[in-house]
């Protein structure tokens, strides 16, 4: 039953008197059982409505700092409902957020608990007798963590910290100035080479000597770095490492030409490279007229094309860059089933996961044989889908929990759901605005 009530205390369409039965109902146990578990998730679902009054919000925020932390980061709690003294962590997360009162972090700064003092040394904006503070802190962890995070000029003081791991973190740290970094990287004791392969702003020559003493992983880091230059790129884009060539692949500026060769034999999965991110329209249609599918996939991943670009990819003959296109919005159902009837399974899952299917074209989906059980999972989730597309996906172990959330879902269905085997399955189910009024106010006690 419990994990019924945790489900309806994320329906979005349960009745406001429910919602006050159950933070009456979560606040009672958690007083009498402060390890309870269930009050614990329950307080946190009701905790994550967009519905609650101020009143609810402030007295879940009273149950625990913790939970009054999380209430202030998902922006319901402000600065007039929080006392910095017997709630710090709430504190320091408005703080966090841009929120927090102005004198909170020169309070915080001088807190007992160090571990306060940690997480206020990572909030941005801090005024600069903090960070100054923060930074000659008893507590070394507290002094790293300003050293990683500051924008202060802080940086080049810390760069001369006794402790090496404050040095090692000011060295990670992108406000930290140059020269100094460059002073760093002479420190017998720091192990610099993965912080100075993130830096973007070494000399070019400093960087072909660093990658020429860099082991393959480090090359790799190297390789997909926005600072270092065209010819650098070129040549680690021959490195006998396959690991640093899809590095070079990832960088932001590498060649189309040189982005072209690398992928061309590459059985790899790529996600949208960066360099097509920003690609032109010439840019893409020159791509997309490459005689291999590996190249015209990397086009098909945009979600951006131009209309006759889009549905040109969608009668690629190859399957592959067909799948890829598939979940363009925009594409119309006669493509959509066009693809289906000319790839089958190979472009099913893609062809469910376009934002502009149809409920009929889902149902299609579902009926495919042989079928291909990603299907139901992207119909199970998918906003158009009808009725009987989501009975269809019930059938899927996968499927069954998206189905059981979706509004579309019959409410007999959804209320049938509260009895399945799967707790998962019946907290969804308890979860979708669908099922009926009645069945909710008799779930509640």
């Amino acid at each position: 039953m419990n994990h019924l009530l945790c489900g309806l205390a994320a329906n979005p369409a349960l009745p406001p008197e429910l919602v006050d039965r159950l933070l009456t109902l979560a606040l009672r146990e958690a007083r009498a059982d402060p390890d309870s578990h269930f009050a614990d998730d329950l307080l946190h679902d009701l905790a994550d409505r967009a519905d609650l009054r101020h009143d609810q919000i402030v007295e879940l925020a009273a149950y625990s700092d913790t939970m009054a932390r999380f209430l202030a980061y998902r922006g319901t709690l402000t600065a007039a409902d929080v006392d910095p003294v017997s709630t710090p962590y709430a504190a320091v997360a408005l703080i966090d957020e841009g929120r927090g009162h102005p004198e909170w972090p020169r309070l915080l700064a001088a807190h007992p608990d160090s571990e306060i003092r940690w997480k206020l040394a990572s909030c941005p904006g801090l005024p600069p007798d903090v960070v100054d503070l923060l930074a000659a802190d008893p507590d070394v962890e507290v002094v790293k963590e300003v050293a990683l995070w500051t924008d202060s000029p802080v940086t080049a003081r810390l760069a001369l910290h006794p402790d090496p791991q404050v040095r090692l973190a000011v060295s990670a740290n992108p406000s930290t100035p140059l020269e100094a970094v460059l002073a760093l990287a002479e420190d017998p004791e720091l192990p610099l080479q993965w912080a100075l392969s993130e830096r973007t702003d070494l000399p070019q020559p400093l960087y072909v000597r660093l990658v020429a003493e860099a082991h393959p992983g480090l090359r790799a880091s190297y390789a997909s770095n926005p600072g270092i230059g065209q010819e650098l790129i070129r040549v680690l884009a021959a490195d006998p490492e396959i690991r640093v060539r899809r590095a070079v692949a990832e960088h932001p500026h590498v060649p189309l030409d040189l982005l072209a060769e690398l992928v061309v034999g590459d059985r790899a999965a790529w996600n949208l490279l960066p360099r097509i991110a920003a690609a032109t329209p010439a840019e893409l249609a020159e791509l997309a007229a490459s005689p291999h599918a590996a190249v015209r996939i990397l086009v098909a991943q945009r979600r951006d094309l131009p209309a006759e670009l889009r549905d040109a990819l969608a009668v690629d003959p190859d399957a592959s860059v067909v799948r890829a296109v598939a979940p363009h919005p925009g594409l119309s159902e006669e493509l959509l089933r066009a693809m289906v009837a000319r790839h089958g399974v190979q472009v099913l899952a893609a062809v469910a996961a376009n934002p502009d299917a149809s409920g009929p074209l889902l149902e299609h989906l579902t009926r495919h044989r042989p079928g291909v059980r990603r299907v139901l999972k992207e119909v199970a989730r998918h906003p158009h889908a009808t009725g009987p597309a989501l009975l269809a996906c019930l059938e899927d172990r996968t499927a069954r929990p998206l189905a059981a959330a979706h509004p579309a879902l019959p409410p007999e269905a959804v209320t049938g759901l509260l009895a399945d085997e799967d707790r998962w399955v019946a907290e969804e189910a308890a979860g979708n605005p669908s099922l009926p009024r009645a069945v909710m106010l008799d779930l509640v006690p």
